[in-house]
């Protein structure tokens, strides 16, 4: 018969875990999502040689590995003086991280915008921002969802690198568990079933949306 040692209070310490992850990627795809959006509009709008600074930039975050750009940055901002707390400092990390790829996604959708729309929308007397706003945003919103989706979820299982700033994110709670009651194949258990929870009902909301707007077509 199968044992365990693990607590309600243990599994309320990886609920207060799973916490903090929410709370990291909620900051993490807000910025990395606003300043993607405003990324990719600018991607879009200028020449492709005015875009190389911004592309080689966005192309580094994208390119380094996630856990390297966290140690560096921490440590690089613990030289500086800045007296960035390791939560502050990854959910910029994080943003910047979320930004470089959400760039792509927003610059892909606009793209996917029949221009023929876009010239009609002009010819009937609209501003570029009447374009951008009631035209090009509704549908390059359909298009760019379900990347946007996946970009979140991976967003938050990424975010499980910031225990190495030591921050008690999910992961880091479950391994203090491990090491203390020694069930690693459990507790691991345990802590993918949290991680499921959290995203399972983003999924299925990206999912409804997409089958509504489907339904409205």
């Amino acid at each position: 018969m199968f044992e365990t040692s693990l607590t309600l209070n243990d599994l309320m310490f990886m609920l207060k875990g799973a916490g903090v992850t929410l709370l990291i990627t909620a900051f993490a795809v807000v910025g990395g999502t606003v300043m993607g959006l405003a990324f990719g509009v600018i991607r879009t709008q200028i020449k492709p040689w005015m875009a190389i600074p911004l592309t080689f930039l966005l192309d580094v975050f994208r390119s380094v590995p996630l856990l390297i750009q966290l140690i560096l940055a921490n440590a690089f901002q613990a030289i500086a003086g800045l007296g960035l707390s390791p939560f502050v400092t990854s959910c910029i990390v994080l943003s910047l991280y979320t930004s470089a790829y959400c760039t792509e996604i927003v610059r892909g959708a606009i793209e996917a915008v029949p221009m023929v729309t876009r010239r009609a929308a002009r010819s009937l007397g609209m501003t570029w921002g009447q374009d951008m706003t009631q035209i090009v945003f509704p549908m390059a919103l359909r298009v760019a969802l379900p990347s946007w989706i996946g970009l979140t979820l991976g967003v938050m299982k990424d975010s499980a690198l910031v225990m190495w700033l030591g921050i008690f994110e999910l992961l880091k709670s479950s391994q203090t568990l491990i090491t203390r009651l020694q069930e690693p194949m459990f507790i691991l258990l345990v802590t993918g079933a949290i991680y499921f929870m959290l995203s399972f009902p983003i999924a299925r909301l990206g999912g409804r949306l997409e089958k509504r707007w489907q339904e409205n077509d």
